[in-house]
């Protein structure tokens, strides 16, 4: 069955074929490990997940980068300004790697929350010095970058064409630099691939232009070489990233090697907050622990977002979480439901609602129409099996984790069976292990099962 993209490089959906049989090559910007990442971030990596698992239930075999940015990059995305990861070293009292790392394991945390593959290769920025080094002495060797008192910049007049991802015309487009606009620059809109860090700047390196940082957008373009190789078949991120990060990882490669490095663009669109954008001064950035606080499971986020194509501004209200939390246990409700069933199912039936499924996420992962169809698998009044078996694969592409148990809130679950939980823990406390079976054995032929963990024990509704 054939597979439909839309390509932001082309405009259009377009059938996918990878540059190597079987196998797919994927790159993604990852974080900028500075903060927390918001549900709006992980919209953008719920969508490289779906492309993953897709790819995956097509038969392909997939090689998949994403970068780690510890570095940092600076406030503004039309790089000017203070540097994120210093700005947040300061603000914390911790140091550029103590910061990194910590929103790193966040980040990843997450990323298990949502039931989010990790990518095959992951690769830090800092990590990657010397290879950034060698790409921007390249451009410099190709005549593509030239050298000033404070950077060395790329010389966009060198392209046939600049602005082929987001159709910018040269004579529109502000200064990218990573810096203060530089009156050294020969054009205005020339970007910055290395800064020569000021005698007070906390990240520097050793490098052929002084002790200097990299600019925001070389790193990508290093590693997904080093990886991926000069061209590869997918480039994913946000569609914030069109216009700036990846028109220049484009200018980069172009510059290097000739080639664009992508065959298919691949952008999210934003996640809206009340109808409007997310934003620190109106209170409204939400992370995934927010949503976990009010007493919703992370994949009820993930299943909101399936409400809605990847290239649809979405919008996110509390309102609409309980109906997701909802949705979901319905979901794993039909799931057992058919599991337990024995009546009947024609293979023909079985053989159709595969068919509709993997046409609609072959259809540019259109998972509003996917969902309709794992809905129509939820309501058949023939419980079977089969249909258990069929949901169960769709499940590779969903990732909802149909078949474990529902998570109850606290306030969900009887208080006999809290009460009973707790005489057990004073019971495991004491060491009395037989007392403490008797208990876990009348929970569950109550219909709960509680599960122990080093944080305490949590109680599921089987």
């Amino acid at each position: 069955m054939d597979l439909y993209f839309y390509n932001t490089l082309t405009r259009k959906k377009e059938i996918f074929k990878p540059l190597h049989e079987r196998e797919v090559r994927m790159y993604s910007c990852g974080p900028t490990v500075y903060k927390d990442a918001t549900i709006g971030n992980m919209r953008t990596y719920i969508m490289n997940d779906i492309i993953r698992r897709v790819l995956k239930y097509n038969g392909y075999k997939v090689k998949h980068a994403m970068n780690i940015t510890d570095v940092g990059h600076l406030v503004s995305d039309g790089d000017e300004g203070e540097d994120k990861m210093v700005k947040s070293s300061r603000e914390m009292h911790k140091t550029p790697t103590e910061i990194a790392n910590y929103y790193t394991d966040l980040f990843f945390q997450d990323l298990e929350k949502l039931n989010i593959e990790t990518p095959e290769i992951i690769c830090k920025a800092t990590e990657h010095i010397s290879d950034m080094i060698k790409y921007v002495q390249k451009l410099i060797d190709n005549g593509y970058a030239y050298i000033t008192s404070t950077a060395v910049y790329f010389d966009v007049s060198k392209l046939d064409k600049y602005g082929i991802l987001s159709g910018i015309k040269l004579d529109e487009q502000k200064a990218g630099a990573r810096v203060d606009v530089d009156t050294e620059k020969r054009n205005p809109y020339d970007f910055a691939l290395w800064i020569k860090a000021p005698e007070n700047h906390i990240m520097k390196w050793e490098s052929p232009w002084g002790l200097s940082y990299p600019g925001w957008h070389i790193e990508c373009s290093a590693m997904g070489q080093k990886y991926l190789g000069e061209v590869f078949d997918i480039h994913t991120g946000g569609i914030d990233l069109i216009p700036t990060h990846h028109e220049n990882e484009i200018a980069q490669s172009k510059g290097a090697c000739g080639k664009n490095p992508a065959r298919f663009w691949i952008h999210g669109e934003y996640l809206l907050i009340d109808g409007g954008k997310m934003s620190k001064s109106l209170g409204n950035v939400y992370l995934l622990k927010d949503i976990e606080a009010k007493g919703y499971d992370p994949l009820a986020y993930r299943l909101f977002t399936y409400s809605s194509g990847y290239r649809t501004k979405l919008n996110f209200t509390w309102d609409a979480m309980p109906a997701s939390q909802k949705s979901l246990e319905k979901l794993k409700q039909g799931y057992q439901n058919h599991l337990l069933g024995s009546d009947d199912i024609s293979d023909e039936e079985i053989a159709k609602y595969e068919e509709d499924f993997h046409k609609a996420i072959n259809d540019d992962l259109n998972m509003p129409l996917a969902m309709s169809v794992v809905w129509e698998i939820i309501k058949n009044p023939k419980k079977s099996k089969k249909l258990a078996d069929l949901l169960l694969k769709f499940d590779t592409v969903l990732a909802l984790k149909i078949d474990e148990p529902i998570k109850q809130k606290v306030s969900e679950i009887p208080s006999e069976i809290i009460e009973l939980a707790e005489k057990r823990k004073q019971a495991r406390e004491n060491k009395n292990w037989e007392e403490s079976d008797k208990i876990r054995d009348e929970i569950k032929s109550k219909g709960y099962i509680i599960k122990d963990s080093k944080e305490g024990y949590e109680i599921v509704k089987q």
